[in-house]
């Protein structure tokens, strides 16, 4: 997917997901797991060359998402308890899942085994850096956690990093399920494609 017209679509589809999945306190039934780390991932994959602009897109997308989930509530944005100088780790957070999605794109060359090893050990890796940087930056610089230690970031931090590269990865997967389904439809849909006979 290379044509602006895609990428555009592709910004669009990632924004709505991220949406849909982030605001969950806006709405009164069960939320879906919240998509943001894949659409950071997902957009550092099909955004290639549009980071400069498009991953502060998506960032301040999430920010108002998160204002308006928190507002809607009746509470102040910055006296919530996520707000404290440590949210904004989540900007170096989402970015190392970008870098993670762009490794791919500039390694990719067709869906084979070694995209795929490529695939899981660049973002087993975004997720780990995406996590000490969200994670650790609430930790250390929030005034939820009373007294912090080594220890009970550590007992946090891997607490919580398997549910999230699990969450991560269920969406990276969908997307590549899309990618590679759309992939062979227009290879099939071409007429050297086809098979005689």
């Amino acid at each position: 997917m290379n044509t602006q017209t895609q990428k555009a679509v592709i910004l669009a589809l990632l924004a709505a997901l991220m949406i849909a999945t982030r605001s969950h306190l806006l709405y009164h039934f069960a939320p879906v797991p919240d998509a943001s780390w894949a659409v950071f991932f997902i957009a550092g994959f099909y955004l290639r060359g549009w980071g400069r602009w498009a991953f502060p897109a998506l960032m301040a997308l999430a920010v108002l998402v998160d204002y308006v989930a928190i507002t809607r509530q009746g509470m102040d944005f910055f006296a919530h308890y996520c707000m404290s100088p440590g949210y904004w780790f989540l900007v170096p957070a989402y970015f190392a899942l970008w870098m993670g999605g762009s490794l791919v794109r500039r390694q990719y060359r067709k869906a084979d085994g070694k995209a795929l090893a490529l695939l899981v050990a660049s973002l087993i890796g975004a997720v780990v850096a995406c996590q000490l940087f969200s994670q650790g930056g609430f930790y250390w610089f929030s005034d939820s956690v009373a007294e912090p230690s080594l220890a009970g970031w550590w007992k946090n931090y891997t607490d919580w990093l398997l549910p999230y590269l699990r969450t991560t990865a269920i969406y990276v997967g969908l997307a590549v399920i899309v990618h590679v389904g759309i992939a062979q439809a227009v290879r099939l849909a071409r007429p050297h494609g086809r098979r005689a006979g």
